[in-house]
């Protein structure tokens, strides 16, 4: 899932070498905390936080799979 998301934000920054994707996991979710560059937070959230949510969107997608939440 690491390297999906990294693979989704990447071309949407202006400084994807900033793209960071770090992994909190317990005995029932797995939570993926993003960070970017200050400048391209704008870019990842999207107007009303539509490119956010579709990058959920995807993610929870692709963990169909997995039993734990996805956060």
């Amino acid at each position: 899932m690491k390297a999906l998301i990294e693979t989704i934000v990447q071309p949407l920054v202006d400084y994807p070498e900033e793209v960071q994707v770090t992994v909190e996991e317990t005995d029932e979710k797995i939570r993926y905390h993003l960070t970017v560059n200050e400048n391209d937070v704008g870019k990842v959230i999207g107007k009303n936080g539509r490119i956010a949510k579709a990058i959920r969107t995807v993610v929870h997608a692709a963990s169909s799979d997995i039993n734990k939440n996805i956060c």
